[in-house]
């Protein structure tokens, strides 16, 4: 027994001994810990070591660290993760980030139906005007290829994304109000399978605006079984957050039931003034799915107003076609006069009617324009510009939308305060910005914003958790850390434990608070003292550094999830292209990578243009690269290889000739 007891004191020793040596890159000290798991808070000091927490507990008085940060009378959180941001491609413009770093957010995701990849170029052409006005090029195709450049770059944040059905429908249909054909419908499911090899997240909707509107219950659930098979989540702005919300809602059941996928509905809210006070009948909605065993949460922004494109107004069956289309019909007449009957008329349908849901013109406020001769009319809502320009506010709208060719920003007063503040108490209910990262000071400030963009989070921490006490404090950084990171399958991230990595918030609970509003709204919050983002100092006493700590977040489906930590690229590989012997790429391949003995080292199938890439970051004597494909003779290539760069063999198959015996 003493001989037990010896050793137990001897290891206890060992490790407390080993805690005293250790030197730490930062160690923070004296704060309260709240951890994000929802538990209550604890006194704890947090050391860092590279990119990771090594260390949450007492530190000794002599531990080293090459700095430390006095956290008296500050909470030490996880990082923020923000679960709908818009920023794919607003951080190639300013990878700063700054209205998401001082709202204590680390981490982003993104792609709402629309996605950043897969790109062609009839998607690129369609956002002509955003990039020509930003200066910005999109010189990728694939998400792999932009998650290149966004690390090439570097950002201030961690950015992960689903890729969009829309953007899905843009390639393989157009802007066509149509079903998919069996052919276009398996080019997008090929798709999904890419994108999710890439990294993506999942597969998102979008279902107000065009082309995703056009995209039947069934069409979805194709591409959502296809994420699924990579352990991704489906995420919607749903069909109808207003007057048949129940109903959009039951297809997102639906989607999640039949392709046996994870749901995530975007921004819950009960929208149009005619629906407040639905709220409870939509969390109703929502429990009720949850207990027939549907994996189904929802995130929201803790604001009354809505924002988007002041041209979503008007009904998805008038932008099929694309922007030019969509343009010359608001030009027309007779058109005009049928879209203000359809707008001015009772609910029909499932279209979401926001001209009726914001009580008209007076609550509809532009925020944001392309064209500078309309800058004026920034901060100002269509009642105020109809009487300024003498016109009916109807035509005053849609003379706007023509003016700045569909790129005007508009926020929409259609929420009611009692429906926020019960959808915030659900413990299923993350938080979203629903706004890209912006600088006050850079290009992307030259617009006003909606006050989410720079308030959000703090908001929540000043607003609804320290004066009105509708939540605890654990729970609201729950929501903020741990349950997004859950939702999305971020490894070793959303929690304050050894070995997570160190994205960590600190503020002080009694200052933290927004300062944008809707009159000024390009304002930063107050009371985020520092900002950790991969162990790298982003934010201190309130100030960005400059530091950029920021990585691009891979899915479960990444192909080299098996071989490198999230965010980091494969540091060797073997890639390539597989065509026939005309050159046209041959999607569907199998590609393995065998050692000398014939033992398999990786194995992928190429993606739908042909390309694959296996990582190995090891030296591989005698490898071979072997090919093999239905209806093409397999085909292999012998190499050395030294596991820290990148090889390329790019293989033409032949096509089996019809007269080959078929083998038994």
């Amino acid at each position: 027994m003493k001989t037990l007891l010896f050793a137990a004191v001897l290891v206890l020793s060992s490790l407390a001994a080993a805690q005293q040596q250790q030197p730490f890159d930062t160690l923070i000290r004296n704060g309260r810990v709240v951890d994000g798991s929802g538990n209550p808070w604890i006194y704890a000091d947090v050391g860092i070591v590279g990119d990771r927490i090594a260390f949450v507990g007492h530190a000794a008085p002599d531990v080293k660290a090459k700095r430390t940060i006095d956290a008296t009378g500050l909470i030490i959180a996880p990082g923020f993760i923000d679960m709908l941001g818009q920023s794919e491609l607003t951080l190639l413009i300013d990878k700063q980030a700054v209205s998401k770093l001082t709202q204590g957010i680390t981490t982003e995701i993104t792609g709402e139906g629309e996605s950043v990849a897969p790109q062609n170029d009839a998607t690129i052409a369609a956002q002509k005007d955003f990039l020509d006005h930003y200066h910005l090029t999109i010189d990728w195709q694939s998400l792999d290829e932009y998650f290149r450049r966004l690390e090439k770059q570097g950002s201030g944040i961690n950015l992960g994304t689903y890729v969009g059905a829309a953007q899905l429908r843009r390639i393989a249909i157009g802007t066509e109000n149509r079903p998919a054909s069996p052919q276009e419908l398996k080019q997008m499911e090929e798709m999904v399978d890419d994108a999710m090899n890439d990294g993506a997240l999942g597969v998102s909707s979008a279902l107000i605006y065009a082309p995703g509107n056009y995209a039947s219950t069934e069409e979805l659930i194709a591409l959502a079984k296809v994420a699924a098979r990579s352990g991704g989540i489906y995420a919607s702005h749903i069909r109808n957050e207003g007057d048949s919300e129940m109903q959009a809602l039951d297809e997102a059941f639906r989607i999640g039931r039949e392709a046996n996928i994870p749901v995530e509905i975007f921004h819950f809210k009960a929208a149009g003034k005619e629906n407040w006070g639905k709220m409870p009948q939509a969390i109703a909605a929502v429990e009720k799915a949850r207990a027939e065993g549907i994996d189904v949460n929802a995130d929201q922004y803790p604001y009354i107003a809505s924002a988007t494109s002041l041209g979503a107004v008007i009904p998805p069956q008038y932008h099929a076609g694309g922007t030019d289309a969509f343009v010359g019909r608001l030009k027309d007449a007779a058109t005009r006069a049928q879209i203000r009957k359809e707008l001015e008329a009772p609910p029909v349908g499932t279209t979401e009617n926001m001209w009726r849901g914001t009580g008209g013109p007076n609550g509809i406020l532009i925020v944001s324009v392309l064209n500078p001769e309309l800058k004026k009319y920034e901060g100002k809502n269509l009642a105020q510009i109809a009487q300024a320009e003498n016109k009916d506010p109807f035509d005053a709208m849609l003379d706007f939308v023509i003016a700045d060719h569909d790129n005007t920003g508009a926020v929409y007063f259609e929420m009611s305060e009692p429906d926020v503040r019960l959808a915030m108490q659900q413990p299923w209910i993350s938080v979203d910005n629903d706004y890209s990262a912006i600088n006050p000071e850079g290009p992307l400030g030259d617009t006003k914003s909606h006050p989410r963009a720079y308030g959000s989070f703090p908001r929540i921490l000043g607003k609804y958790v320290r004066d009105e006490h509708l939540l605890p404090l654990e729970a609201a950084i729950r929501k903020f850390t741990s349950l997004p990171a859950q939702r999305e399958h971020l490894r070793d991230r959303g929690l304050l434990r050894q070995n997570y990595f160190a994205d960590i918030t600190i503020f002080d609970p009694q200052k933290v608070h927004d300062v944008a509003t809707f009159d000024d709204p390009n304002r930063t919050s107050e009371g985020i003292e520092y900002v950790f983002v991969n162990g790298v100092l982003s934010l201190e006493k309130g100030k960005l550094t400059g530091q950029l700590g920021g990585r691009g977040l891979r899915g479960p489906g990444y192909y080299a999830r098996n071989y490198n930590p999230e965010g980091i690229p494969a540091r060797g590989e073997v890639r390539g292209v597989i065509t026939d012997e005309q050159g046209y790429p041959i999607g569907r391949a199998w590609v393995s990578l065998l050692d000398s003995s014939g033992k398999e080292l990786g194995r992928m199938q190429t993606r739908y243009d042909g390309r694959y890439a296996l990582p190995h970051a090891q030296p591989c004597a005698k490898c071979q690269v072997k090919v093999e494909r239905m209806g093409f003779t397999s085909t292999s290539h012998e190499l050395d290889y030294n596991g820290s760069n990148s090889l390329w063999f790019t293989f033409a198959l032949k096509r089996k000739s019809t007269a080959e015996p078929r083998r038994r």
